[in-house]
């Protein structure tokens, strides 16, 4: 039996059953580490260079790089954009 494919909320985390506040702040965590990630990647960066920019241990950026979201809160990542001089924005839905 075939089943139909599920068209996404645009939320993988709504789609898999996360309440939706816990989604949202579950991707916007994705979203920010997808982003830092692929700065220190676009920079070149070596992770002793990506921590000392981010005024974080290596090990930490180890975490970043390799996906670790659990050990990042949404205000880290926040903070870690602005340690590099960027300004995340929230942008409300209706």
């Amino acid at each position: 039996m075939r089943q139909e494919p599920i068209k996404s909320s645009g939320n993988i985390f709504q789609d898999l059953g996360f309440e939706p506040a816990e989604a949202a702040v579950l991707q916007m965590r994705a979203n920010l580490m997808s982003d830092l990630r692929l700065y220190i990647e676009k920079n070149q960066l070596t992770q002793t260079v990506a921590a000392k920019r981010l005024g974080i241990a290596q090990s930490r950026v180890s975490d970043l790089v390799r996906g670790k979201w659990e050990k990042f809160s949404l205000e880290m990542l926040i903070t870690l954009e602005a340690r590099l001089g960027r300004t995340v924005r929230v942008e409300l839905a209706a």
